[in-house]
């Protein structure tokens, strides 16, 4: 139960992200409102992850995997630029995050 609250969370936060893309620099009105609500949302189901799963990895998770859907929401649907070094800093943030999951199983 706590990865599929920690995925609410990311999906959470990721919405929350987009939306504030959005709202240009929090002058729309519903973009702005989404980017409040992704946020509150995000941080409420995070604290609720955090009663069964250590911080560290939870957060990391939750960090490292909105990190990696923002990226590839920028490039498939906002046309940003993807680089060798951005492609390879998303890449050892997933490897953080796997490596952190494997070190938490023990």
């Amino acid at each position: 139960m706590p990865y599929v609250l920690l995925a609410a969370a990311i999906a959470a936060e990721v919405g929350g992200t987009t939306a504030m893309k959005y709202s240009d620099g929090f002058s729309r009105l519903w973009p702005s409102l989404a980017t409040a609500t992704g946020y509150v949302l995000a941080f409420v189901l995070l604290a609720q992850v955090l009663k069964s799963m250590p911080v560290g990895t939870a957060y990391a998770i939750w960090a490292g995997a909105g990190t990696a859907a923002i990226a590839a929401i920028g490039l498939v649907f906002m046309g940003e630029a993807m680089s060798a070094a951005k492609l390879g800093g998303i890449a050892l943030v997933i490897c953080g995050v796997v490596l952190l999951n494997l070190g938490s199983s023990h």
